[in-house]
């Protein structure tokens, strides 16, 4: 049984600190959902979960299984270590922010980038916000460069395991996005599991 569960409601955040040596699953509770995870050194947020970083780390365009998420400073952060999903995820893609849904003409739309800024109230807050890896997100890659969003193909109970390789503080986002396809059937839940 995980030691803690945290609900991450639809379009809202959840956060966990995560001990080294320690595992983070990220469940997608109804499937179809989009989950933007950011990860930071607990004890320094100016070091943090780097996708652009990551890919040059392990040479893919994700991580696979056994492979680490890396910081800016090329540190190991997290292990890959589970994932019964379709393994359909992205490291290309910005957190949606406020930006966006005003060139979407939806301003005050909820964002990923808002929900962590709302995360950290109270702690020191990141430098920047940082290109968050986008579990169970479906973009495709053409031949000749182009990028199309598609509905998450994730089903109701699918999830990803990380391990963390040092202190870590996780934020995980259940992307509100509705207004292009990414969420399929619209934002829904997300819940954290911190285990052994």
């Amino acid at each position: 049984m995980p030691k803690v569960a945290v609900e991450v409601p639809a379009r809202r955040w959840g956060m966990v600190e995560v001990p080294g040596g320690q595992t983070v699953r990220v469940v997608d509770v109804q499937g179809g959902q989009v989950a933007d995870f950011f990860a930071f050194a607990l004890d320094d947020p100016t070091r943090f979960l780097s996708a652009s970083h990551t890919r040059a780390a392990t040479m893919r365009s994700f991580p696979a299984l056994g492979q680490a998420f890396v910081t800016t400073r090329r540190e190991e952060l997290l292990c890959f270590e589970a994932d019964d999903s379709p393994g359909v995820h992205d490291l290309l893609i910005a957190a949606c922010d406020p930006y966006r849904y005003e060139l979407l003409g939806s301003p005050g739309h909820r964002s990923c980038a808002a929900n962590l800024l709302e995360a950290f109230a109270g702690r020191p807050p990141p430098p920047v916000i940082p290109q968050p890896v986008n579990f169970f997100m479906a973009v495709d890659v053409a031949s000749d460069g182009s990028l199309t969003f598609k509905d998450s193909p994730s089903a109701a109970g699918d999830s990803v395991t990380l391990r963390a390789l040092q202190n870590c503080l996780v934020v995980v986002s259940a992307c509100p996005q509705d207004l292009v396809p990414v969420n399929r059937g619209g934002p829904s839940s997300l819940v954290l599991e911190l285990g052994a």
